[in-house]
């Protein structure tokens, strides 16, 4: 065999397997692409935007607002999360926290309402609150008993639809001014 004819084969081979590598990269390619705008159309149906098409369930700041408030004290500071909840929603007690800094300290959640327990399909047994108005309050201080100015705190917390919507975990990240101790 000549050298030309060994070059071509040679040639030939590795052309074959750069078609192959092209080929089934582009197969992977739209097969992901089909499959994203497959997941986005669901989820657009889901959240229908369109004044024409109604949504079979609402955006997760429709289904709840969420407020919350600050009251200095001589115990430190209060913070009250208010949930104003869409009927056919509910909130999970259990998903509601709070991130702070070190030297920041919380008293356990109280609410102004009682939860109801039930079966839920990510979580089983579990309480949640359905009430159309729920407040829940902590106190906030510092270790040291001193005030602290603009402490960064993230509030936790979930919510679903009854009719089958599970909304993914949200956090609102507020800063604020806890007021010192007095003993």
């Amino acid at each position: 065999m000549s050298s030309i004819q060994q070059s071509n084969k040679y040639f030939s081979k590795n052309l074959y397997k750069l078609i192959l590598t092209v080929a089934s990269t582009s197969l992977v390619t739209v097969l992901s692409m089909t499959s994203i705008s497959a997941q986005a159309a669901g989820l657009n149906d889901l959240f229908k935007n369109s004044s024409s098409a109604k949504s079979k369930f609402l955006p997760v700041d429709e289904a709840f607002q969420v407020v919350s408030n600050t009251k200095a004290t001589s115990k430190g500071t209060r913070l009250s999360i208010s949930f104003e909840i869409t009927p056919g929603h509910y909130v999970y007690k259990d998903k509601l926290t709070l991130s702070f800094p070190k030297g920041i300290n919380a008293t356990p959640f109280t609410f102004n309402q009682a939860p109801v327990s039930v079966n839920d399909p990510t979580f089983g047994q579990v309480p949640v609150f359905t009430q159309r108005s729920v407040i829940a309050t902590t106190t906030l201080t510092t270790s040291n008993g001193k005030g602290a100015k603009n402490a960064p705190i993230i509030i936790g917390w979930q919510g679903c639809a009854t009719a089958g919507l599970c909304y993914p975990p949200e956090k609102i990240k507020t800063k604020i001014d806890i007021a010192a101790t007095r003993r």
